[in-house]
């Protein structure tokens, strides 16, 4: 009996034994997986590194880029002039030291190459949707990246960015590391580091440069196409502003040097005349540019891409030749000449950009897609086809009779009124008082809602200036448009409702051969097919019989005139059923074209460039151009709609422009609710059940 406590107790002692034997056993399998996976780890990050002893001699061989046609044929052979002239640290500005440290590595002198603060809040600011001055990469990083590794967007070429910035620190001291910095960074026109910089924009040595214009160096390297002072002056003055507040807020310099600064003029050096001027020279350095700001200047210039563009070189042709027709008024301060002119023509079925021309061809300034101008009564189809959504017809009657909103009265060309007036006849003769009735009718939200859904990104909503008023239902908008857009939104009209995205890149390839990007139609369906069939309908009848006849070609073709207020603009937009194209006509300085409308030089140089473009292509009708029946026939004076809340209007306000030229929005002119950016605009009253699915089966609204 005494005996089974005894033999009770080895028991236990070999469960005990038998748990902790599972725990060792465990935890050593745990250790090995932990070596195995370090292991293996510090074998990649090895292999990743990829670096030498002396960096210098680490850097890969450069290669040209080619830019082709939309039938693979080269178009342009793109690479760096390799402008570039070292100097020693001591020869750079301490202003522009401080400049280049504020903007882009705040915390250069503080970090040992990679900055995790940094990349916390470039990483939240990108959760937020918004963007940080700084950005996420340091100094050092953009050296490693820029002077030592390719562009590719990979977990691999990130962590070699890491460890070589880490070597970069371990090797050279923070002076030498930002003299390799300063000396290799890209600053556009074909100049490399500070020193070429100077001299290309300021015609001078890099120590002689001033506070003012070291902010301006400094803030070109985020965009150098896009804040180039020879190209975009209002943008890089913009920019400029910005490096002075980040060196403000850094106590680089006083609040009061800063603002003094911001105000001083820039005397740039003009840059040298080429020889000869390049075929499609505009569209080539608006695919530059766009690869740039998606890759970096590097990629584009030394790392041999091969890029296939939209561009139809007989198009192309078709549209400079058709610019000759410009006449050859004045000569601005600059040496261009005056008036000038854009030109852009798109496949509307797939958004392929044919032809770009933004300018005369002597000088960057791209009007094609920079210039924000005032479209006039070439908005007014965005009013008439938000209309014929609200079940208005080509045959619904306005009332063509003085109307004041607040202390504006808006007038007709003419200074007459018509009495009752169809909307058919409101398009051919352009009338602008009974398309301020309808907008008031309708609501001057439900243009602005379309015009969006087609493209049109440069609307102002909200503060003191903005586009919710009646004016802009004729074309006065606070900044303008592009032809780019404008053209892009005209397509939606030609394709049966359906807008499609402007597409100037088709693929690229890499220098072995690998696809880096392939274009995909970005599409969604704006307005019904029979809204765009019955607009079309009404703007053949202006080339026929309105304000458009000089732009008549002899076949099919729908289009719009557009003048502004004292002909500080002229337009004409129009389309066949395969191709659409804008022409834009004005002075630089915005100044009058002294009786230019968009019926004359613009309707003529459209004619020009689609006579030629189509002469190959067989004419055919536009598919169910025809008017629908049903709807509205009469419009009386009544109450703007307010069915839609104003914060479900989509903000696309923020894009910036040098060339914007704003107009003052009527005063008093009330504004109207938004539609929902979720669903499409209430309908007057139900379609009637044998209308046409919208967009031809593409789903309604976003994509």
């Amino acid at each position: 009996m005494e005996k089974r406590p005894n033999a009770s107790r080895p028991q236990k002692a070999k469960s005990k034994s038998g748990g902790s034997t599972f725990k060792r056993v465990f935890l050593g399998f745990m250790i090995v997986f932990l070596v195995m996976a370090t292991g293996i780890g510090c074998g990649f990050l090895t292999a990743s590194m990829n670096t030498k002893p002396n960096l210098a001699d680490d850097i890969r061989p450069p290669a040209s880029s080619q830019i082709y046609d939309i039938n693979g044929n080269e178009i342009a052979n793109v690479h760096a002039a390799e402008n570039r002239r070292p100097v020693k640290i001591e020869q750079v500005p301490k202003d522009l030291q401080n400049a280049f440290v504020a903007v882009e590595d705040n915390r250069f002198y503080e970090h040992s190459g990679i900055d995790p603060r940094g990349i916390a809040r470039a990483v939240w600011a990108n959760l937020r949707g918004r963007t940080v001055s700084e950005g996420g990469s340091t100094i050092t990083q953009q050296l490693a990246k820029n002077a030592y590794l390719t562009q590719d967007r990979t977990l691999k070429r990130k962590v070699q960015e890491v460890f070589l910035a880490l070597q970069l620190e371990r090797q050279y001291t923070k002076q030498e590391i930002l003299e390799l910095y300063l000396n290799q960074i890209y600053f556009g026109e074909g100049a490399y580091g500070v020193e070429a910089a100077a001299h290309t924009y300021f015609g001078k040595d890099v120590s002689d440069l001033t506070l003012n214009e070291c902010a301006m160096l400094a803030g070109i390297p985020k965009s150098p196409n896009y804040y180039s002072p020879i190209s975009n002056m209002e943008a890089a003055k913009e920019r400029k502003a910005t490096v002075l507040d980040q060196m403000e807020k850094y106590g680089y310099v006083t609040a009061s040097t800063a603002e003094k600064a911001k105000k001083e003029e820039l005397h740039i050096v003009k840059p040298q005349k080429k020889a000869a001027v390049q075929e499609a020279s505009y569209f080539i350095d608006y695919v530059t540019q766009k690869m740039i700001d998606k890759y970096g200047a590097d990629a584009v210039y030394k790392d041999g891409l091969k890029i296939y563009t939209t561009i139809d070189m007989d198009m192309q042709r078709a549209a400079e030749a058709a610019l000759k027709n410009l006449p050859n008024v004045s000569v601005d301060g600059n040496g261009v000449q005056q008036p000038q002119g854009a030109l852009v023509a798109i496949d509307p079925h797939n958004g392929y950009v044919k032809a770009m021309v933004g300018g005369r061809g002597t000088d960057q300034f791209n009007r094609a897609t920079m210039a924000e101008r005032q479209p006039g009564s070439a908005f007014k189809p965005f009013v008439f086809a938000a209309a014929l959504e609200e079940k208005f017809t080509p045959s619904t009657v306005i009332e063509d009779s003085p109307v004041k909103i607040g202390n504006w009265a808006p007038q007709n060309y003419d200074r007459t009124f018509r009495g009752g007036v169809t909307l058919r006849q409101v398009a051919i003769n352009s009338l602008n008082v009974p398309t301020v009735k309808i907008a008031q009718k309708i609501g001057i939200d439900k243009p602005i809602y379309y015009a969006q859904e087609m493209g049109i990104t440069t609307f102002v909503l909200d503060g003191a200036r903005n586009d919710r008023n009646f004016s802009t239902a004729l074309g006065g908008l606070t900044k303008g448009v592009t032809p780019l857009e404008i053209v892009s939104a005209y397509g939606t009209f030609a394709n049966k409702g359906v807008h499609v995205e402007p597409v100037v890149i088709v693929k690229v390839l890499d220098r072995d051969g690998k696809i880096v990007e392939q274009a995909a139609p970005n599409q969604r369906s704006v307005i019904s097919e029979s809204s765009a069939a019955s607009l079309t309908s009404m703007l053949q009848d202006v080339i026929l019989k309105g304000t458009g006849t000089r732009a008549n070609i002899g076949r099919p073709a729908a289009g719009k005139t557009g003048t502004t207020s004292d002909y500080h603009d002229a337009w004409f937009v129009g389309y066949t059923p395969d191709l659409v194209a804008g022409v834009w006509v004005g002075n630089d300085n915005n100044t009058s074209l002294n009786g230019m409308g968009g019926g004359l030089t613009p309707a003529v140089i459209w004619k020009a460039f689609m006579s030629k473009a189509l002469a190959t292509t067989p004419a055919k009708n536009f598919d169910g151009s025809a008017a629908t029946g049903g709807g509205i026939t009469s419009l009386t004076e009544e109450k703007s709609d307010t069915r839609y809340k104003k914060d479900e209007l989509k903000k696309k306000d923020d894009k910036k422009n040098p060339q914007a030229a704003g107009a003052q929005p009527a005063a008093g002119a009330p504004g109207a609710n938004a539609p929902s950016a979720q669903q499409s605009p209430a309908r007057a009253e139900a379609p009637a059940e044998e209308a046409p699915a919208p967009g031809g089966g593409v789903s309604k609204g976003r994509n």
